[in-house]
């Protein structure tokens, strides 16, 4: 009995989030998906709640939350809506660059609108999500901050009307 018990405690305390061999990107095992995926329906749900869901102790699921945050595999934030906290406009701005996409990559990422950047293939270099009070105020981030940039070449601004979806739950499907 003791053995097992043991080997029990050894199999929570494994490590659930090794690096692969190919980039360091974390392999994340069947426990630790599920713990993400419970988080994912609430955020809010005690460890012992997850324990009890996925077959680990309270301790083993905050251990396991803590590596999945540390590794940066996940974050546990306030998802609201952009209208009802005061930002009335958003838009997905596509941007052709000159150059060094990074440098941009890393300059859109410092503005503190720009809530989503990626470097993308096909008809733009990089990809922004920015949020803004009003119109005034995208015009000011697109016309004076992003297009004044050295290497930005063009942009082209999507405003959106009205978000339909906007869902994280992609994370262990």
């Amino acid at each position: 009995m003791h053995s097992e018990v043991v080997g029990s405690r050894s199999a929570d305390q494994r490590d659930s989030t090794r690096e692969s061999r190919n980039g360091g990107t974390p392999q994340l095992d069947a426990v630790s998906l599920a713990i993400i995926q419970q988080l994912q329906e609430d955020g809010r749900r005690p460890y012992a709640a997850i324990g009890k869901a996925v077959g680990l102790s309270e301790a083993a699921v905050r251990q396991r939350v803590q590596k999945l945050l540390d590794q940066g595999v996940m974050q546990i934030v306030a998802v609201t809506d952009p209208l009802t906290v005061g930002f009335r406009r958003q838009a997905m701005v596509g941007i052709n660059v000159e150059g060094d996409v990074e440098s941009i990559a890393d300059a859109l990422t410092a503005m503190s609108e720009v809530e989503y950047v990626v470097m993308a293939a096909g008809s733009f270099d990089i990809l922004a999500e920015i949020v803004c009070e009003d119109d005034d105020h995208l015009l000011d981030v697109i016309n004076k901050r992003i297009r004044a940039l050295p290497g930005v070449r063009s942009t082209e601004s999507f405003v959106y009307l009205k978000l339909k979806k906007q869902t994280y739950m992609w994370g262990t499907r």
